[in-house]
């Protein structure tokens, strides 16, 4: 193959996010010839099925330079670089630094480097890859924040981000300024541990003070949006702008994980399940119409019936439409591997039990949006998502980008249908 380089992605949303940065600088540098695999390291699985796709990618590509970068190359990068088919591993650093790439792009025949892979611990900021935007024509994302200071017993991720590091709010203002210039009608706030956003950033400010900064600075953006938010760590001023501001959009993803009290401090979160239903219910107390997605894990280590029990209940305790379900697969080098597993058997019909609580979670939200009007942006000709982030289909086309005002009069799977 000749001509740009060919990007595969794995993982987060904040992945692909890194992968348009990526395309920029190496676009800048004049690398040809090759095909980058962003990995994803939050499981075991993941990391199995990033060797499987870079094997895939050689047989496909058998002249290409082949290199491997993600967070399954930071946090294992001697698996990858033992690997025949791999010519060089990059870290999650180096791999937003121009002078990476320029050294990539100017040596083909071996001298640079095979392995660049440095202590991510040692990294004190983030920022000098903002990119204006990816994904769809109306919708664009913004990352404010990588790594993660806690050390939840499951998780791989704080190995391969780093610790937390924060954007100024003057850069991340900056940027969505450029983006709705630009036409964008929604900004996604992303991050690896979103409220922990401002913590490193001098006077220490909190995720609700950029929210109402932003909302404050950039008065014509119509729709600014969340993603997961760990909800143990909402401040005051963000619960304020859920209260008062309609541009802030009334959904939100939350870090759950599970539902019973003794798994939670196994998992060594930082709430209980009672914050988390309180925060629901103070959240929906002030804006009625917020809708919540969560991530939940079925099978954690020494999970009983009774403990999942909790988990399926805290679903429509809380009222939860939007479920990620992870079936727990043990990850080397976390606490919870070395923990008493569940039977494999056990963990994939609690996972399978989850998800259909979700489905009729759903289904209950779709029934109840009929004959109410919706305010709905546009991310094709024929589909478009609420506030709420609910799927929305036409039966004829319209334009793509806008916020367009329809009334619901069914629904069709997990879409509502405009009439």
């Amino acid at each position: 193959m000749t001509g740009a380089p060919k990007f595969t992605t794995l993982g987060c949303r904040l992945n692909a996010y890194e992968t348009e940065a990526m395309k920029e600088l190496s676009q800048q540098a004049g690398l040809e010839n090759a095909v980058i695999v962003n990995t994803c390291a939050v499981t075991a699985e993941a990391v199995r099925k990033a060797r499987q796709e870079i094997r895939r990618l050689r047989r496909e590509n058998p002249t290409a330079r082949l290199i491997v970068t993600g967070c399954a190359a930071q946090t294992e990068p001697e698996t990858f670089t033992a690997m025949p088919e791999v010519d060089a591993v990059i870290g999650n650093t180096e791999k937003m630094q121009p002078s990476t790439w320029a050294g990539l792009a100017a040596d083909f025949i071996g001298e640079t480097e095979a392995c660049q892979v440095d202590d991510i611990m040692s990294v004190t900021e983030t920022a000098g890859h903002l990119i204006d935007g990816f994904g769809t024509r109306s919708r664009a994302y913004v990352q404010v924040q990588n790594g993660c200071d806690h050390r939840c017993t499951f998780c791989i991720i704080p190995f391969g981000r780093g610790n937390s590091r924060s954007v100024p709010a003057g850069v991340v203002v900056d940027q969505i300024k450029r983006l709705v210039d630009r036409g964008f009608n929604e900004v996604v706030l992303t991050g690896v541990d979103l409220t922990s956003w401002g913590a490193d950033l001098p006077a220490e400010p909190r995720l609700g003070d950029l929210v109402m900064r932003i909302l404050k600075l950039v008065p014509d953006l119509p729709r600014l949006r969340i993603s997961s938010i760990d909800s143990i760590e909402v401040d005051d001023n963000l619960m304020q702008a859920i209260a008062t501001e309609k541009r802030l959009m009334p959904h939100l993803h939350l870090s759950l994980q599970h539902g019973d009290d003794l798994i939670l401090k196994r998992m060594k979160r930082r709430h209980l399940r009672d914050d988390a239903i309180r925060f629901v219910e103070e959240a929906r107390g002030l804006r009625p119409e917020m809708t919540f997605g969560a991530d939940i894990i079925a099978g954690f280590p020494t999970e009983t019936e009774a403990a999942f029990a909790n988990s399926l209940k805290l679903v429509e305790e809380c009222d939860l439409t939007w479920l990620h379900v992870f079936p727990y697969s043990p990850r080397p080098g976390t606490p919870a591997a070395r923990m008493p597993q569940v039977n494999g058997r056990d963990i994939k019909e609690r996972a399978a039990r989850l998800r259909a609580a979700g489905e009729r979670q759903v289904t209950r939200h779709l029934a109840e949006q009929q004959g109410r009007t919706h305010y709905i942006l546009m991310e094709s000709a024929r589909m478009g998502r609420t506030e709420q982030f609910t799927e929305v289909t036409f039966d004829a086309d319209q334009s793509e980008g806008h916020i367009v005002t329809a009334t619901i009069a069914g629904t069709r799977g997990h879409q509502l249908v405009a009439a």
